[in-house]
């Protein structure tokens, strides 16, 4: 573990040219973060977005970059609607959508999304906070065009990324490190999406 604290702090200085003096304390080590123990862990968690407060939910777009996309979320009877526009306008080119979680029990493994998408590639996020810094473990979903449909993926098969880079040597995700969950989509052509979120679920 020792060893991969290490690789994950070089690879953060090479990825955001950030000093070692910042990023020396970047410690995957649940006992040393407080926020973790604000609440009861949760098995079990369910997130059903039909009928929610939209304000609920917070949209990043690659304007914090200078870009001109643009993402918004749409409260259904039954579920959540994220859609926009995708410019590449300035090196933009993604829209992202995240909603934070209650602390889920160590022994959660898995997360299933209950969705109908655009036919396009969105990415499945898990977000962790670590002194300061904002990690997230990803998985690629395939959609279907208008076409719903349930998939489950094991919370091992996520990968870290910090501001876009991939963290080859980060340790795997732990559910107590898990503190937001969202979608986002990112490509290299303009143009719509829009993906239907009907629930997530975690156990």
């Amino acid at each position: 573990m020792k060893y991969s604290k290490q690789l994950l702090i070089t690879s953060l200085i090479v990825s955001s040219y950030t000093s070692y003096g910042q990023v020396n304390n970047v410690l995957f080590d649940i006992k040393n973060h407080n926020d973790y123990k604000m609440n009861t862990p949760q098995k079990n968690q369910s997130i059903n977005l039909g009928n929610q407060n939209p304000n609920n939910w917070r949209i990043t777009n690659d304007g914090v970059m200078g870009g001109s996309s643009k993402g918004y979320i749409n409260i259904k009877k039954d579920h959540g609607l994220f859609t926009g526009n995708i410019s590449l306008d300035n090196n933009g080119g993604f829209s992202a959508l995240f909603t934070k979680i209650d602390l889920l029990h160590k022994n959660t493994e898995k997360v299933t999304v209950d969705i109908k998408g655009d036919g396009q590639t969105y990415q499945l996020r898990m977000i962790v906070y670590i002194n300061g810094y904002r990690l997230s473990y990803n998985k690629p979903i395939e959609t279907v065009k208008d076409i719903r449909h349930t998939i489950t993926f094991p919370l091992s098969d996520f990968k870290a990324t910090y501001r876009g880079r991939s963290v080859p040597d980060a340790p795997k995700l732990t559910p107590m490190q898990i503190r937001e969950v969202g979608f986002l989509i990112t490509k290299k052509r303009v143009g719509p999406f829009s993906i239907g979120i009907y629930s997530i679920s975690f156990d």
